[in-house]
């Protein structure tokens, strides 16, 4: 069955190993979560799917390609706030190569791999991806 409910954006887990790309958000105070650390992801744009969605977001934030066939999670969450959008937490395998042809976007003021703990430690990232990484951590290990 095609879940096919509206939902607001998608965010995806690119791991190698027990490490994840994450990134530093820009800090302005007009976007959510200023100054946090990241994982790629961002708005759905027209009907695309969850998994289109995010691998959008990861071409244009980072300069990579990502086979949809690659994604092994994908997950729905509830919205936190009542009518809002749901919206879904995806992880893919990089391969060792693509970390060096990562060509970072205009979004964000840096990015680097970050082992699994050290993201789920970070005191400056945001709450509930740390929350869903450690919820799903088992199923990418």
């Amino acid at each position: 069955m095609i879940d096919d409910r509206p939902f607001s954006g998608a965010k995806i887990v690119l791991y190698s190993g027990s490490h994840l790309i994450a990134y530093l958000r820009d800090d302005k105070p007009n976007i959510p979560f200023p100054g946090l650390w990241d994982l790629p992801g961002g708005g759905r744009e027209l009907d695309e799917t969850p998994a289109q969605c995010a691998v959008r977001e990861v071409e244009e934030e980072f300069g990579l390609t990502i086979a949809i066939d690659r994604i092994v999670l994908n997950r729905r969450y509830e919205s936190r706030t009542r009518g809002g959008r749901c919206s879904f937490f995806l992880a893919a395998p990089l391969q060792a190569a693509e970390i060096g042809q990562i060509v970072f976007g205009e979004e964000g003021q840096r990015w680097r791999m970050m082992s699994f703990d050290e993201f789920l430690g970070e005191e400056n990232a945001v709450p509930d991806l740390q929350a869903r990484l450690k919820e799903c951590l088992p199923e990418l290990k």
